[in-house]
Formats: structure tokens, sequence, C-alpha cells
């Protein structure tokens, strides 16, 4: 909101400046959300990047924003409320539960 609201221009990384792999994010995403979900293994495109930690010093300095929920715990957030407004899904206690871990 303050983005959007705000007289600052360009663009800004809001990602989590934690690093891990696909696979550990792969795996936080079997245990969190579905353990019988299936890790494929695929071979990486040309402009797959080596690095995945962002930058999000411009949204710290410029926003006062930074990540305050882990990945554990945000995770089972965004499904429910991807699942509440693709499929107008209820939040349940399995999706609470979750959260709570």
């Amino acid at each position: 909101m303050r983005l959007m609201e705000g007289e600052h221009v360009g663009p800004f990384n809001l990602g989590n400046p934690g690093e891990f792999t696909m696979l550990e994010l792969a795996q936080v995403v079997q245990e969190v959300i579905d353990p019988n979900a299936k890790i494929e293994f695929r071979p990486n495109t040309a402009d797959d990047p080596h690095k995945r930690k962002p930058d999000i010093l411009k949204a710290k300095e410029l926003l006062g924003w930074e990540p305050t929920i882990s990945l554990r715990q945000g995770l089972p957030l965004m499904v429910s409320d991807f699942r509440q407004r693709i499929f107008g899904e209820q939040k349940d206690a399995s999706s609470n539960s979750a959260t709570s871990q």
C-alpha cells in the first residue's frame, strides 16, 4: 500500500531476503501444505538465477518495509487466501492448524 500510494517509482524487491534453494522451498511446501506432493527435478532454464536472495534495502529505506512472517507461517496463509479468492472456499480449521505449527 505504501508503494502504491507513495511517490516512489521504479522496481522494489518485496521478497524475503532469506536465501534457500528450490529444493528447500519444495520441501517446505511438502511439509506445510501437502505431504503427498511429489517433488520433480527438471533442468534449469537458461535464465534461472543462481542467487535467490532479493535485495530489499530500497523497500526498507524508502518504505520502511521488511517481511515479518516466515515462509513456514506465510505459505499456509497464502494458500488459504488464494483458495478463497479463486474458488470461494472458506477458511477451515486445517488451514488454521497449519499456521500454528
